[in-house]
């Protein structure tokens, strides 16, 4: 696997707002975001997709959701924000390392797409 725009990110390769990170994650603003607010939570460990996923990122996989739920709760957004993971280019996956987008602030339509 290439190196990705995010683990550039990781690496401070290039800059990024940074607004949590742990051992195990980052969570940064997405530089298009598509409410207003628009998190990615993304896993240090370069994973390509989840659908690539081993059982062995079992734990960073639950870590991440429960870092999505803490930024929710630190930007007080309540019950009021949806997580989308894209899996795939014809799923709308453009950076090809696991992340979950944190979305909130507008009104979110069912379903997707």
């Amino acid at each position: 696997m290439d190196v990705t725009l995010f683990e550039k990110i990781i690496n401070r390769e290039i800059p990024a707002e940074i607004l949590y990170e742990d051992d195990l994650s980052i969570v940064i603003r997405d530089i298009a975001p598509q409410a207003p607010t628009h998190l990615l939570i993304i896993p240090k460990k370069p994973i390509e997709m989840i659908s690539k996923a081993s059982d062995d990122d079992q734990m960073i996989l639950g870590h991440l959701l429960l870092t999505a739920k803490s930024m929710a709760s630190k930007l007080d957004l309540k019950d009021t924000f949806r997580l989308v993971i894209n899996n795939g280019a014809k799923a709308g996956q453009s950076v090809f390392h696991l992340h979950i987008h944190l979305l909130s602030g507008r009104s979110m339509s069912w379903p997707p797409g």
